[in-house]
């Protein structure tokens, strides 16, 4: 009997699963039970044939157990260790070393990346043991700190390497370029939206969420897109929260300060934006951690989806619960929506005349409001430019201002943040909670009575009046002032539609 260490996942977390194998007389067979999933059933004939690779060919009735039984277990995560537990059992590893092992393997003995090395390198951390994986593993698992890694080509290497034939071949270090952004597009290819890009720029300095009305070819989406290229480049803590998901999925780990900037099209399912289905992955909300999630036409997503984002918007992380468990995602997003005034997208157009009824125009205001509308920090018009304004070759006044401009005053403002907050353990003024917000964000007194009059006029609730302070507040940090002013207010409510 022997028992070897390897790793399943559920949600975003690494499970310890020991593999153990029994070798008996009879008629070949190979049985795998422990609430296997297909992917390793199947394992049987990649293990088998990577064996005979090395020279190692079973025979009689071998069981391979993976406990504790009752979790479920998914994925070819299991394959090396599945393989280190039969060479164990036939007498070819006569000690292997306490440590976790994952890894899919070829036919040939190669070791295959596998999903998971981030959440596997945090859970070797905390039980104190070495951890191996597949050589295209490495590069993630290096990023995290305090864990013994070490990374082999193939079976045969690994075998070596146990048999005390080799020495260990360690994760080489992180290596993590710095951010070296070029924006495409460019803010200063961006003709006129002074407000908007003004807008844009509050929303990255503060990580706050942001609605764009306009109508067809104003230019919302590519101010959208042109936010990423303003972002501030993620810290190591949020590079490596922003990998345990993409790790989970195993998607591309590459190591970058960029920030994720994730498209969701109207037709998205809301478990393929809110994470679940059968193995409980995470979705695009979690894939934007720290990031941006940019719903376009937004009035076309089905309200149940658009629902479904109420909690994690508020609250930084959304929970899944299906029959198999419940897990808990990460979702710290920056939510930018983008949408026509009206169902024909010309209702206030200065050139194109709107077709529809005032009845039909009242309908379409309704899926602009209510909780998620109370949820978006600033809410913008962006108007089309006339076809004079668009082939202008100048613009008028000082020339435009590039995102790399806009970036500076954006880290500026981040860095203010992240001194003011770090006691809370808080990076910017988006998160800041409710408690904080009375407590810290204190205003003089007549700066207060004009926000209680300018409040009681455009109706603003009590969630609409603290994410007024908080932008304000992030006004006067891109200002470089300390306190908030009537001009930082004024400002911010400027971006509160009428409720």
């Amino acid at each position: 009997m022997s028992g070897i260490l390897g790793v399943t996942l559920r949600g975003m977390e690494a499970l310890p699963v020991e593999v153990e194998v029994e070798i008996t007389g009879g008629l070949f067979n190979i049985s795998i039970v422990g609430m296997p999933d297909v992917a390793i059933r199947e394992s049987r004939e990649r293990v088998r044939a990577a064996l005979r690779s090395l020279g190692l060919t079973l025979k009689g009735r071998i069981s391979v157990n993976l406990a504790p039984a009752d979790i479920p277990k998914e994925g070819a995560l299991l394959d090396l260790p599945i393989a280190l537990g039969m060479m164990k059992a036939a007498g070819v590893l006569k000690n292997c070393p306490k440590a976790l092992y994952m890894g899919e393997l070829a036919l040939d003995g190669r070791l295959r990346r596998v999903r998971g090395a981030v959440p596997a390198a945090f859970l070797a951390r905390e039980l104190n043991i070495p951890l191996y994986v597949p050589v295209e593993n490495a590069e993630e698992v290096a990023l995290v700190q305090g864990v013994e890694a070490y990374c082999a080509d193939n079976l045969s290497e690994l075998a070596m390497v146990l048999t005390g034939a080799e020495e260990p071949r360690p994760v080489p270090p992180a290596y993590i370029p710095d951010l070296n952004i070029n924006a495409d597009p460019d803010f200063a290819d961006i003709k006129g939206q002074a407000a908007a890009k003004r807008a844009a720029e509050i929303a990255a300095a503060g990580h706050h969420n942001l609605l764009l009305v306009g109508s067809p070819g104003s230019g919302k989406t590519l101010i959208a897109k042109a936010l990423a290229g303003i972002l501030p480049p993620l810290s190591d803590e949020e590079l490596v929260e922003t990998l345990l998901v993409r790790s989970t999925l195993g998607l591309d780990t590459k190591p970058t300060r960029e920030r994720p900037f994730r498209t969701v099209h109207f037709t998205a399912s809301t478990v393929s934006i809110c994470g679940g289905g059968n193995n409980l992955r995470p979705g695009e909300v979690s894939l934007a951690h720290r990031g941006v999630l940019f719903l376009d036409e937004y009035t076309e997503f089905r309200r149940d989806l658009t629902e479904s984002l109420r909690a994690p918007i508020e609250d930084g992380f959304i929970t899944v619960s299906r029959a198999s468990g419940t897990v808990k995602y990460p979702s710290r997003v920056l939510l930018v929506l983008a949408a026509n005034p009206c169902a024909c997208g010309y209702y206030g157009d200065p050139v194109m005349k709107c077709k529809c009824s005032a009845l039909d125009i009242e309908r379409y205001k309704r899926k602009l409001s209510g909780p998620i509308m109370d949820r978006i920090d600033l809410q913008i018009n962006v108007p089309r430019l006339t076809p004079e304004e668009l082939l202008s070759i100048t613009s008028k006044g000082s020339a435009p201002e590039p995102s790399s401009a806009i970036r500076e005053r954006v880290v500026k403002a981040r860095k203010i943040q992240l001194e003011r907050w770090k006691e809370y353990n808080l990076t910017c003024n988006a998160e800041i909670p409710e408690r904080l917000v009375k407590k810290c964000l204190t205003l003089q007194e007549d700066t207060r009575n004009y926000l209680a009059t300018m409040a009681a006029k455009i109706n603003l609730s009590g969630r609409g009046l603290s994410r007024v302070l908080k932008v304000s507040r992030t006004i006067a940090d891109l200002a470089g002032e300390e306190i908030i002013s009537k001009k930082h207010l004024a400002e911010a409510l400027m971006y509160r539609q009428e409720q």
